[in-house]
């Protein structure tokens, strides 16, 4: 069966009891037991709830993973993920990595003695020479957050399976669709469903799948002991995003695709970050291991002046953080998304204050591109 197939018609298709198209929302905390001696399936929503199994169900299979959690957002997830590691554990991180992870990573759970390493993840020799003793998690996220710089999965998980460390890839900016982590050796994929998952700018949540029934077990007793559940309605508002995800990604892809070709030639543009283009470094590798560019791409001005006239000027698109929606939304991640790192180690990861962070909707193409060149000049 293929992926937009699946997306349509799965295990949770349609409602078993009743036949119902949508799977209820089982706005439910506790459950009746018929027979304290057995430990039936649904006894306490924070530890399951039918609407929120449907949708871990769902995007496990779409992942190809053993076992779906969700969580109330994507940092929720992350920091769930992490925390089934131990203090003085030693974890890679990748460096150019969302903000909100890279501020839990280095002022969170710093304080509990994790050893965290930021880390080159494009250099694969680099990761491998940061491998320690203690080394029990590699974190990876690509396209990268903001200037989408690609991580070769494959070779990274095939160095850390040798030496039994976990791999953890962030997919939020291609989903599912466009790129399984899993079936090139990663162990566990996460999302902030918010984005493209959910699709419509309406929902906070995150996702996370994993391989393996021992790791599974070790994230759900951090799900089920922090609780940082999804609840009910918006389990289903996911549910019901999934179903058009791929539709919404082929047009957003190829709008991404469209203007990434139009923004090389505008003279106010020094650099376009876009890994479909023949100068992005990393071309090769992801169109090894994705099936496209996807619908986030960034660019940088000539000078941070221009690039927040632009922010300004800009009328068919949202200036907001966040991606993924069905409208076009510009961000400025010093600003917004890498706010809360340090403006040096932003400069290191070339994260400059003309930089400037597009997700494409499903506006026309052609409106868009009037819009900015208007805006860019």
């Amino acid at each position: 069966m293929r992926f937009g197939t699946k997306l349509i018609h799965n295990e949770h298709s349609i409602d078993k009891s009743t036949g119902a198209l949508s799977i209820p929302i089982y706005q439910v905390s506790t459950y009746h037991q018929e027979d304290i001696d057995v430990n039936q399936a649904y006894q306490y929503s924070r530890s399951e709830n039918p609407t929120r199994k449907a949708l871990e169900d769902t995007i496990a299979l779409l992942e190809g993973g053993d076992r779906g959690y969700a969580f109330s957002s994507g940092m929720a997830a992350t920091s769930s993920v992490l925390s089934i590691f131990s203090a003085r554990d030693h974890i890679i991180v990748c460096e150019d990595v969302y903000g909100g992870t890279y501020r839990i990573a280095s002022a969170f759970f710093s304080r509990f003695d994790f050893d965290i390493s930021f880390v080159d993840a494009t250099n694969v020799d680099a990761i491998k020479q940061a491998i320690k003793p203690n080394t029990k998690g590699i974190y990876l996220e690509t396209p990268s957050n903001p200037t989408l710089k690609i991580t070769d999965i494959k070779a990274i998980s095939t160095i850390a399976n040798e030496k039994e460390i976990i791999v953890m890839v962030d997919n939020t900016f291609m989903s599912p669709y466009l790129q399984r982590p899993l079936e090139l050796g990663a162990h566990i994929v996460i999302h902030s469903a918010t984005k493209f998952i959910g699709g419509h700018s309406d929902v906070i949540g995150g996702l996370v799948v994993a391989k393996g029934q021992a790791l599974c077990s070790r994230i759900y007793a951090v799900q089920n002991g922090f609780g940082a559940i999804l609840g009910p309605q918006d389990c289903w508002l996911l549910l019901r995003g999934l179903k058009t995800l791929k539709v919404r990604m082929d047009y957003q892809q190829n709008n991404a695709i469209l203007l990434a070709q139009w923004l090389i030639d505008q003279a106010e543009v020094k650099t376009v970050y876009y890994p479909s283009l023949p100068s992005h470094p990393g071309t090769q590798i992801h169109l090894d291991q994705a099936d496209g560019p996807g619908a986030v791409l960034s660019f940088e001005t000539y000078d941070e002046n221009l690039a927040k006239r632009f922010m300004e000027n800009v009328k068919h698109a949202a200036v907001a953080v966040s991606l993924g929606g069905v409208e076009t939304i510009v961000s400025y991640p010093a600003k917004m998304s890498h706010a809360s790192m340090p403006k040096s180690e932003r400069e290191k990861r070339g994260i400059s204050n003309a930089l400037i962070r597009i997700s494409l909707g499903l506006e026309d193409i052609e409106d868009l591109i009037e819009d900015f060149s208007n805006a860019l000049k």
